[in-house]
């Protein structure tokens, strides 16, 4: 039931291989669920318990290692093998007397890598200290090596499906935005207004619906629009005051996020200005992107073209992103900044979001892009505008 064809699967083996011997990995242990799902398919909830992909240079397959009633998800999932899912007993699940990571090593004993050079992805969300100190302790004679991001840079630049997957991602965006846009109300509580959205997400349309984001809806109102990252509260909404919409589609795990703000009642002058000064520097920046451009020039167009107009921003205006898991949409490699030297290449894919927080008030709008041939596709089709609702009528 994998949603790629196996030669997918295996180009991409192929090309993480590459990468491991370029930085002499013999033996790549994978534990970020967005990596394994690249390599092999695999898709669930469980990545709250330690679970991981080895792949070898000499071996055709990963082994898929993981809790033993997850293992059946494996099956189902991925395009390996049985003889290469191996499940561990319940006994290792939050254990103060072993840990999974001791069973990864008597894998890698009984296959005989136990004085390998092994790469881990030491800076990811859900691999711990305990993994690290664990393997360390069990395998004397390896070698460890950080190869954070290895995989994610192998999955900067997507395939044709994978481009297919976001742009349905965008349509399934581009509804929960009307829909959050359009709830949102004088006196209305702001959880009903992210009710409304996440229905949506979840829908998606009538042709195909949608998949959990991996991060939830941003909602920030009033003095919360100086910040980005807050939800929602069950607090009524109350006019004279902004509210920022930051959401994502999401389709077989890839995302296609868009940030909206709105104004309840009849905008504040300062906001609409900042507002009109975001617009000008995203039109600005996107027109600037094309294949052979590297992210730092790319930021320098919206920092040159806010700066007329007297604002500066210090954070990076947007990240590489697709494929991913709670907590984050973003990939962990290339970012829209100063200093980032990466060059853009046709089928890589950006999130946009160029927000302006102020210490009372912000302002975002964002576009998810693909780079193309020549220049760019945005991925959602909606209004890039600063949102008014009044009484009777939205403009």
């Amino acid at each position: 039931m994998a949603i790629f064809d196996i030669s997918e699967y295996q180009t991409r083996l192929r090309k993480t291989k590459e990468r491991m011997q370029e930085k002499g990995i013999e033996v790549l242990v994978v534990t970020d669920p967005a990596n394994m799902n690249y390599l092999t398919g695999y898709d669930g909830w469980s990545f709250y318990v330690h679970q991981c992909l080895i792949v070898l240079l000499d071996d055709e397959e990963p082994f898929w290692i993981g809790r033993g009633q997850d293992a059946n998800g494996a099956k189902v999932t991925t395009w390996l093998n049985e003889n290469h899912i191996i499940p561990y007993r319940d006994h290792y699940v939050q254990s103060t007397e072993r840990h999974p990571m001791d069973f990864v090593c008597n894998i890698l004993k009984e296959i005989g890598k136990s004085n390998a050079t092994i790469g881990l992805e030491m800076d990811t969300y859900y691999f711990t200290a305990k993994c690290y100190t664990q393997l360390k302790l069990g395998l004397p004679l390896a070698t460890f090596v950080d190869a954070t991001s290895l995989v994610n840079y192998v999955r900067i630049i997507k395939s044709d499906k994978e481009i297919e997957y976001m742009r349905k991602a965008a349509k399934i965006v581009e509804k929960a935005m009307q829909t959050g846009i359009d709830a949102i109300e004088e006196g209305v509580r702001e959880c009903d207004v992210v009710a409304q959205i996440m229905h949506a997400q979840i829908s998606g349309t009538e042709e195909f619906g949608g998949d959990y984001p991996a991060i939830m809806p941003l909602l920030p109102s009033g003095k919360k629009t100086s910040t980005p990252h807050l939800t929602w509260t069950d607090e009524k909404y109350k006019s004279g005051i902004p509210v920022i919409l930051e959401l994502a589609g999401c389709y077989n795990r890839y995302h296609s996020p868009l940030s909206r703000t709105v104004f309840i009642g009849e905008p504040d002058p300062k906001v609409k200005y900042l507002a009109d000064v975001v617009i000008e520097g995203l039109n600005a920046t996107l027109d600037f992107i094309k294949p052979g451009v590297t992210c730092e020039e790319v930021e320098e167009v919206w920092r040159k073209t806010i700066a007329k107009s007297g604002f500066e921003k210090e954070s990076r205006i947007g990240y590489s992103m697709g494929l991913n898991y709670p907590p984050d949409w973003g990939e962990h490699t290339a970012s829209l900044r100063p200093g980032d030297k990466t060059v853009l290449e046709p089928n890589m894919t950006f999130h946009c979001i160029p927000g302006i927080w102020l210490d009372d008030y912000g302002v975002e709008l964002s576009e998810s892009f693909r780079v193309t041939e020549n220049g760019i596709e945005v991925f959602a089709n909606f209004p890039r505008k600063l949102f008014v609702k009044n009484a009777t009528n939205v403009y």
